[in-house]
């Protein structure tokens, strides 16, 4: 096959897009040829305003049917193949939602979220994220962990502080993921993932989903599609060939505010980091541009089977493992 035939041909997931929700981004989806992505509906957000996000998400999904669908199983992951839409999975990239009931958890599964990152850079009733002093998981967390494993969310840990991370780990019955991380092997940052942390979550069934905000690369903002592979290898030999994805963190259609309302604590307090210039690897600036990922792995030297895992089939995998479907 060619590149552009195998891109076409295999399952292609991506484990984490922030993007602005609109037409303009599924007709974007459909061109990058893009199978189901993680798609953020709370970070700062409680139970109330989540649940208004995922209100406006369904109302916009029926409008543009003809492009998009609703995934809660892997067999709409599936479907959505066949029909050639992209299947939307909502996520959470904060349990501040589930505020201080536990019940919420079971609600916001039956209203179709499928992965929630435990904590997003701060302190939260769950445990603590990478940008503050880790108390590692709370008892109402390890609650909440052992509720995910019951109703069928995947536990998410890429924002979170390190010893909380790793107890959540020993704590779930279930896989969880770091869904969009990078090594700190390459570059040193509060939201990078050491070797050893790597490691740890492939050695307990986890799952890694490798992001390519430029902020966390090593080339910057000068990075390319091929930088990000770089990345998605170094990985790959840390944590094996089953055990890797893609979670870009792609943000297409934000301005400034957006990225000031994620950088500062609750989205109004004090400010956690700066990213300055945000701009995507060139050769993958936009979800558009997705087939060029496929064709720099193989370029890298990758068998057409480790890209079709690396894409999508993983992801398949550690979804159904969670989910039971």
């Amino acid at each position: 096959m060619t590149p552009q035939e195998l891109h076409q041909d295999a399952i292609v997931i991506d484990g984490l897009v922030i993007a602005k929700w609109n037409r303009e981004l599924f007709e974007d989806m459909r061109k990058g040829g893009l199978t189901a992505a993680n798609c953020t509906v709370s970070v700062w957000e409680g139970f109330q305003a989540t649940v208004d996000n995922i209100v406006k998400s369904n109302a916009l999904m029926a409008e543009c049917s003809d492009l998009v669908l609703p995934v809660r199983t892997t067999a709409d992951i599936a479907r959505a193949k066949e029909e050639g839409k992209t299947g939307v999975i909502y996520g959470f990239q904060n349990a501040h939602a589930f505020e201080d009931q536990l019940g919420y958890v079971e609600i916001f599964k039956q209203l179709g979220v499928g992965i929630v990152q435990m904590c997003y850079n701060t302190q939260n009733l769950v445990g603590t994220g990478c940008y503050e002093r880790d108390g590692g998981l709370s008892g109402f967390g390890r609650e909440v962990v052992a509720e995910m494993n019951r109703v069928g969310i995947m536990c998410d840990l890429s924002h979170v502080g390190e010893n909380t991370s790793r107890e959540v780990i020993e704590a779930s019955e279930k896989p969880v993921c770091y869904s969009h991380c990078l090594p700190s092997g390459l570059k040193e940052h509060p939201r990078n993932k050491s070797d050893a942390e790597l490691r740890f979550i492939a050695e307990h069934g986890g799952f890694v989903g490798v992001t390519m905000f430029t902020p966390f690369l090593r080339a910057g903002v000068d990075a390319t599609v091929d930088d990000y592979v770089e990345a998605i290898e170094y990985v790959m030999n840390i944590v094996g060939e089953d055990a890797i994805g893609i979670g870009t963190d792609f943000t297409q259609g934000h301005g400034h505010d957006f990225f000031e309302w994620l950088t500062h604590d609750k989205g109004y307090a004090r400010r956690l980091t700066r990213f300055g210039k945000i701009i995507n690897p060139e050769g993958i600036r936009t979800i558009g541009e997705f087939p060029n990922l496929t064709e720099a792995l193989l370029k890298r030297g990758m068998s057409e089977q480790q890209v079709r895992k690396i894409m999508g089939e993983n992801w398949v995998r550690t979804l159904k493992d969670v989910w039971g479907a």
